[in-house]
């Protein structure tokens, strides 16, 4: 290779003396012809592998059934390499041509070398983000952070890349140079610390599978609420409902406690879990004539009649004295309404029925009795969720007064309302 270069650029200067010309003269008007000649053959070199390359893989990414080589067009991959070639050829060319010059034969070799170790890396960049994007289209892959994983390996390479321009730079041996890494590590490590932490966090968020693209998850101390986009090596991006984009530290994802939505999602039903207040003083027994009333109520008539048959031999049996409602076994308005609600949820076409149903006491409080609903709609996106539990609550609130029960609300002074 070195030998055809020098005849290359070597036949000029033995002709400019052999017809008188000094040496001066010759050796500068060689140099000059052989720059020229240079940079046109290293032009005419990067128009011929630009249209080969940038054409050979345009054709090949048509007739090809993957998508990895039409990434690898997008990202520009063939259109780096033909950049690269050319400069080869220049890097190659710099000690023949500037022999005799050797300071800017060393200047220019740096320049030269510095930029194909920055074009190598961009080449190698374009290939990543290819196969990252690639990988984004399988399924198997589309939620795993592979941005983290690219963006580690760029940061080693580029670390790489830094250490051999430094040394081309300073003329600075590897071993030497690993050396003075090795005693500013501190250093670097305070520089990159985000980094490191990030990269921890990452591999640890990808193998304990915690966080995957499209996954919903609430960070209340970042105020995040919607679903991730993006997961990469220092940052996790939520797009939350209200169409805002909150960003998190990727580290946080393991030091502080979020909510992840994807079990919820992925299991048969989505919980309602919500309670209304009862006033206490509204809760009694039922007399015949209630009762009478209340087995219109298709949903319970049956199950009063059976209830009442019970009750009436129960205190039968024990003699017991009814002309206090007090005494023995009675029905009330509000285990009723519970029984109710329970038929009610059974028959709701929203409510998943091979899972937990539930209409519950909780503890009494100040304001009255909780009657909570716990149960699971079939649906769980979010607006078929919202409208199932809606549409339950306003059928048990409209159902209330049938059992002549009444729902707690804090006084307002109609006065001032006026």
């Amino acid at each position: 290779m070195h030998q055809k270069l020098e005849s290359l650029f070597g036949w000029l200067y033995p002709l400019l003396r052999k017809i008188g010309l000094g040496d001066t003269v010759a050796s500068y008007s060689s140099l000059l012809v052989n720059m020229i000649q240079m940079i046109v053959l290293a032009y005419l070199i990067y128009m011929l592998f630009r249209l080969v390359l940038v054409t050979f893989m345009a054709v090949i990414a048509k007739k090809t059934r993957t998508n990895f080589d039409d990434l690898l067009v997008s990202n520009k991959t063939a259109k780096y390499i033909s950049y690269l070639i050319p400069f080869l050829f220049i890097y190659k060319s710099v000690p023949v041509i500037l022999e005799n010059y050797v300071y800017w034969e060393a200047f220019f070799g740096k320049v030269v070398g510095i930029y194909i170790v920055v074009l190598t890396l961009w080449i190698i960049r374009s290939i990543l983000k290819s196969i990252r994007d690639y990988m984004k289209e399988k399924p198997k892959y589309s939620d795993k952070p592979i941005d983290s994983f690219i963006q580690v390996i760029m940061i080693m390479l580029w670390i790489f890349g830094i250490g051999i321009i430094i040394s081309k730079i300073f003329d600075i041996s590897t071993n030497a140079l690993l050396g003075t890494l090795g005693a500013v590590s501190a250093f670097v490590i305070l520089i990159f610390r985000d980094t490191i932490l990030g990269f921890v966090a990452s591999v640890q968020v990808a193998l304990n599978d915690m966080v995957r693209i499209g996954d919903w998850i609430t960070f209340d101390k970042f105020g995040a609420d919607g679903d991730v986009i993006e997961i990469n090596l220092a940052t996790v991006k939520v797009r939350n409902f209200d169409n805002t984009t909150t960003t998190i530290p990727t580290y946080s994802l393991i030091s502080d406690s979020f909510r992840n939505w994807r079990g919820m999602l992925d299991s048969d039903g989505r919980r309602i879990k919500r309670s209304i207040l009862i006033k206490s003083k509204s809760i009694r027994f039922l007399n015949d004539d209630e009762l009478y009333k209340l087995k219109r109520i298709q949903l319970i008539s049956n199950y009063i009649d059976q209830r009442q048959q019970e009750v009436s031999e129960y205190n039968q049996l024990h003699s017991i004295d009814k002309s206090l409602l007090v005494n023995g076994r009675n029905l009330t308005n509000f285990g009723l309404f519970r029984k109710y609600i329970t038929g009610y949820l059974e028959q709701h076409p929203g409510i998943n029925k091979d899972m937990i149903l539930l209409c519950r006491q909780l503890q009494p409080t100040p304001h009255g009795m909780p009657l909570e609903i716990y149960a699971f709609s079939k649906d769980q996106r979010f607006e078929q969720y919202e409208y199932i539990m809606a549409d339950i609550f306003d059928h048990i609130l409209a159902a209330v007064p049938y059992f002549d029960l009444e729902i707690f609300e804090l006084a307002t002074d109609t006065k001032s309302e006026i």
